[in-house]
Parts: C-alpha cells; structure tokens; sequence
C-alpha cells in the first residue's frame, strides 16, 4: 500500500526549515491535520483538522479520510514523544511516511555540549512529575520536554524537596527560533521566574550529603515501601523479580499486589516495563499507588477485585507474580491467560500455599525453591541471626500454548 498520511516535523523557523520534499507534500496535501500555530503556517485550500480532546477524535477522523492525501503537521521529531507515535500504532508503516525535523532533545544536547546517547530523555507534556524520581542518580544528565512554562519551577521544586537541591538546571527556551534564550541555576535556588511555555530543561543530578539514592536493581530496602506487613521482602523480592526476568516493554500482573512492590520493581527494572497490581483491599490500592509514585513509575495500573473476576478485559500478560490468595483455581486461571512463553512466579509462606505450589509444579513443572533468609540482629548485648519466614517459590515458563 503507498503511504497516504505523512507526518511533517516542523522546528521553530516554520516552513522555512523543512525540506523540499516535505513543503511538496504539504502544498499537495488534500487535509491537513495540526495545532493552530502549525496551521496558521500553510496556506491553500485543503480540508483542515485542529486537534480534539480526546485525541482519539481527530485520529478516527484520520482515518476515516485514508486514501486522501492526509499530512499531519507535528513539532520536532513526530517520533519522539510525538503523535508520529500514536499515528503509527494505529496505521501501518507502509500507510505513514514520517518528514522528522530536528527534535528539541537534538537542539538541546547541542547546546549543552551533551551526548545525547548517554542522557536519559523524558517527557512531562501529559505526565505526572512523579515519573522523574525514576531517572534520579548522581551524575545521572536529564533532558526533560515541559508541559508549560510552570514546568521549570515545578521541576525544581522537586528536586529540592527530594535531596537533589545541588542539580544544575538549564532551562532552554523557544530553541532554534529568533528569540531562544537559557536560563540556569540550581535547583535549591531557583529563581529564574517566567519561563516561555515552549521550553526543554537540562538537568544535571547532583545530591545533598545524606540523600537516600535508590537503584534500578532488584531489591530495594524495605523501608522504601509504605505497608501494612504484606510485603515481599527484599531478599525473596530480589529472587521473585530474577524469576520472573522483566523485559522491555512487558507487561506483569501482580495478583494480591500487597504493597506493589513487586509491579513497581518490575517497572523500575526494565525499559517500558507494564504492570497492573490486582488488589482487593482499598487501604492497600492507596498503598500502591502511594509506593508507585514515590519511586517513579504513576503509571502503575491499580484494579481493584479478586481472581478471575477482576482479570477479565485485560490485556494479555507476558508474566504474572501471585502473592497472596494462593489456590488451585488462582493458579489456573493466571496459567490460562498467560502468553505463550509467559512466566508464572507464585510465592507461598503457609503450609496450604504450599501444598498448593507443589500440586501446580506436578501438573506444569517448572522449578520449586524455598527461600530461607536470616538477617544478623542483637539479643541482648550479643549479635545473632534471626531467621524470617520461609518462602516456597514456584516458578515456570508456559510452552504449552
């Protein structure tokens, strides 16, 4: 099929920056579909499409016009954070032709001097400021895409807030156009005031003695968890997320989520990496989302109910971790809706739960282990070790369809 939407980036100088071939397009262009400022650009006759909350509207109106010639005015790269993204998850790539410009995160490493292969790239247009505590390590160097020209403060707030007041923020606006300008300072003493709302800011992490710095490693303390006691603890968390391998862009159920530490590991752990915690209990779905937030993955996905009920309609998972609520039946159903290759990980401290793992390794197989921690403590005056409880695991990969 020959491509019938092209997507055009376009940078801060307008059409003057494109290309031929892409100022060809857009004068041949039956619809064209974009922002206001993009539209006010174009000149000519085409049909005109602004874009609609939800955005959903304006891609079903895409496509209903597939076969006229359709091109989408985007900023920068439509690839990288842009709607280039959505439009081809919804369209093939032999229907999309994609005219990238310069991307901001491209004008910004320049500007700073960066490599761009060693810098994390992030975008707050749409998502929560929580998604930053993620990237946070000393020496770590962030290129963030802001949401307005609040974002600025906003972001230095909360690095303040978290122990990271030493960062060095750059803050460059309207870049590639005839009045960029860059403001920088630290984030403990920010005070740069207005900020134009097309800005991208530069970070570089810096941490005030003593700040608690998280790994992306399996196995966080376990006093980084806001729970009730229904925690898996570190050590068997370490093991449950080695068992349960978490790959880019996959996605976990985490079954009787507890806390969420398991989902919010998985995520940590992996680039893209998807989770959804099932939990009955409203104080603990608080509690996930809590924990989710604190350690940089909102978008943690909470449902609230029990197995089956609470998994119908749900995207199939390439892996599923049971934590609580063990039976036959739970079991099943989790190995039901798993993907071919899926991986199942249950873990049980009871003697029922038990019984229940050793039945499901006779009928899938897999790899049965009991996990046995003891963590140095003092009694009286004297230093021995105190053992927790026992973890059986059972572990197993779904070849069978």
């Amino acid at each position: 099929m020959t491509a019938w939407l092209s997507i055009v980036g376009i940078g801060a100088d307008g059409l003057s920056g494109v290309t031929p071939a892409a100022r060809a397009l857009i004068g041949a262009a039956e619809v064209l579909v974009g922002g206001t400022r993009h539209l006010a650009m174009v000149n000519g006759g085409a049909e005109r499409l602004k874009w609609e909350t939800p955005l959903a509207r304006t891609v079903d109106a895409i496509q209903a016009r597939r076969g006229k010639r359709v091109v989408v005015l985007a900023s920068g790269d439509p690839m990288w954070f842009g709607i280039g993204v959505t439009l081809a998850r919804r369209f093939g790539r032999e229907e999309i032709a994609v005219l990238p410009h310069l991307s901001a995160f491209n004008l910004a490493a320049s500007r700073m001097g960066w490599p761009l292969a060693e810098i994390e790239t992030i975008t707050l247009h749409g998502r929560p400021l929580d998604l930053l505590a993620l990237h946070l390590a000393p020496g770590a160097r962030l290129l963030i895409l802001s949401e307005n020209g609040e974002t600025p403060a906003r972001v230095a707030a909360f690095l303040r807030d978290r122990g990271w007041g030493p960062s060095a923020i750059t803050v460059l606006e309207n870049l590639d156009a005839a009045d960029e300008r860059c403001a920088s300072g630290t984030a403990a003493q920010w005070n740069a005031g207005p900020c134009a709302d097309l800005n991208t800011i530069a970070v570089a992490c810096a941490a005030e003695p003593g700040t608690r710095v998280l790994s992306r490693a399996p196995g966080l303390p376990d006093d980084a968890f806001a729970h009730d006691g229904q925690l898996t603890k570190r050590e068997v968390r370490a093991a449950t997320l080695s068992a349960l391998a978490p790959l880019p862009g996959q996605l976990l159920w985490d079954v009787g989520a507890g806390c969420g530490s398991i989902g919010i590991e998985w995520m940590r752990a992996a680039r893209n990496a998807r989770a959804i915690a099932i939990e009955r209990d409203g104080a603990r779905q608080a509690m996930i989302a809590q924990n989710a937030a604190a350690l940089g993955v909102p978008q943690l996905r909470v449902i609230d109910g029990t197995v089956p009920d609470a998994l119908a309609g749900l995207e199939q998972p390439d892996a599923i971790f049971v934590g609580g609520a063990l039976s036959d039946t739970v079991i099943e159903t989790c190995w039901s809706a798993l993907k071919h290759r899926g991986r199942l990980v249950a873990n049980a401290v009871t003697l029922d739960g038990e019984t229940t793992l050793v039945a499901a390794h006779a009928r899938r197989g897999g790899a049965l282990s009991r996990i046995a921690v003891s963590r140095a403590d003092t009694i009286g005056s004297r230093a021995a070790w105190r053992p927790l409880m026992p973890v059986t695991q059972w572990a197993a990969t779904k070849t069978d369809g």
